[in-house]
């Protein structure tokens, strides 16, 4: 089982792979605020327990393991992010909110965050409703 340190760089590595193609070291940690050698570590980590295949100076590969975990790790964090922005978080809170949350939850809750994003899709009037009684709320705060 991986890490919450462990998803964050799958889902980096898997985000880069399908915006760039590849994803290097330098790239990994520019995106996750860290030095080249947590990366070069962590990359040998993943590699050990087949999440990619890493081969020194010429690059990483996802597994389909690899693959499959780091798109539904990127898949949870885009609907978190929409879910929060859906229920009016200010935006500029979004972000570190996800990031404090997506590894603390289980598959079962994320699945009814899922469902629950495409009910406030389907009938937008309830997300409506939503906010009126968020607004009403913060009169009496």
């Amino acid at each position: 089982m991986a890490t919450p340190t462990m998803e964050d760089y799958l889902e980096c590595i898997y985000k880069l792979m399908e915006q760039k193609g590849y994803a290097r070291a330098s790239d990994i940690a520019e995106v996750l605020q860290v030095h080249p050698s947590s990366v070069t570590k962590m990359i040998q980590k993943l590699d050990k327990d087949k999440y990619l295949i890493y081969e020194k100076y010429r690059g990483l590969v996802l597994t389909a393991n690899g693959k499959r975990i780091g798109k539904r790790l990127l898949m949870r964090h885009q609907l978190l992010e929409q879910l929060l922005k859906m229920i009016g978080v200010r935006e500029e809170n979004i972000y570190k909110d996800v990031e404090g949350i997506e590894h603390h939850l289980s598959w079962d809750s994320i699945t009814c965050m899922e469902s629950l994003v495409e009910f406030f899709r389907r009938d937008p009037a309830r997300l409506e409703e939503l906010h009126s009684i968020k607004q009403e709320l913060e009169k009496t705060d």
